[in-house]
């Protein structure tokens, strides 16, 4: 049942149950699209298919209109597979971006070791492009795009850089949920000129150039949000102060379990307003 007033609402998740094991993000990002599809909206979900995930159990399946585009990231030519999979009592599906260099380990960020792996830089830029040339191809044109994960947290900069002449995506308004989901090892000190050689200006990636730090990225993704919601009861202090230093974006604290649909439902409005 649309609402005359429904939003196209997207949601860029890291991690998202049954498909992976329960954790904060995974939780919030299964139930957050249902709640916000309840309320009459019109919602697509988006994650990584990392390798840990059973195709045959969860019955995902390639996408072939979708698939067999190419991303080219440091030089590279990378393949973009498009899966999907229905949860069925929530009456969604989720579309999977998939590609055999990035994402068919048998681990998600890290190794069986704890790890992590040295191209999840990599990893994180051919997510978000995937995400956004499948919207695109999809024609599908978004009024929110809800991130949640560091691994989305490049999304702001390359819609309002790199896609921002494109009719689907450029009046797209970006919300960035930061939760407590630090990685431990800085990106590669060369991951700032990856996004240059995407698009990227210099004073884009000036928080990046040196520091390629959790708390760096997250800040840019906060710099290119249009919103900003504190996913985790606690969050790195730094990020935190810097959240409350952008007096000019909306953000919105911390909301538990109970109260965090309807009130991430009316904070897509503020954002929309301003």
């Amino acid at each position: 049942m649309y609402r005359m007033d429904a939003k196209k609402i997207l949601f860029i998740a890291q991690e998202i149950t049954p498909y992976l094991p329960e954790s904060e993000i995974a939780t919030i990002c299964r139930n957050l699209p249902q709640g916000i599809q309840e309320k009459g909206h019109e919602i697509r979900t988006f994650m990584p298919k990392f390798g840990n995930i059973n195709e045959r159990r969860n019955q995902l399946h390639e996408v072939i209109r979708l698939s067999g585009m190419n991303l080219i990231i440091d030089d590279t030519d990378h393949p973009l597979i498009i899966k999907v999979a229905s949860i069925q009592s929530a009456r969604m599906q989720v579309y999977f971006i998939d590609n055999e260099d990035f994402f068919q380990r048998k681990a998600t960020v890290a190794d069986e070791q704890g790890n992590e792996y040295e191209d999840n830089d990599d990893r994180s830029i051919f997510y978000v492009r995937g995400v956004l040339e499948t919207v695109k191809k999809l024609r599908w044109i978004p009024d929110v795009i809800h991130c949640h994960g560091w691994m989305s947290a490049l999304t702001g900069l390359y819609i309002k850089r790199m896609y921002a002449d494109d009719p689907c995506l450029k009046d797209a308004k970006i919300v960035y949920s930061v939760y407590n989901d630090d990685f431990k090892n800085p990106f590669r000190s060369d991951f700032a000129n990856k996004l240059q050689m995407d698009g990227a200006k210099d004073k884009d990636v000036k928080l990046i150039k040196d520091d390629t730090s959790f708390v760096a990225l997250s800040k840019l993704a906060i710099d290119f949000a249009d919103g900003v919601i504190q996913g985790s009861e606690t969050i790195n202090p730094e990020i935190a102060d810097y959240i409350a230093s952008q007096t000019q974006t909306p953000s919105l604290g911390y909301h538990s379990p109970e109260t965090y649909i309807d009130a991430f439902n009316e904070f897509y409005d503020v954002v929309l307003k301003e």
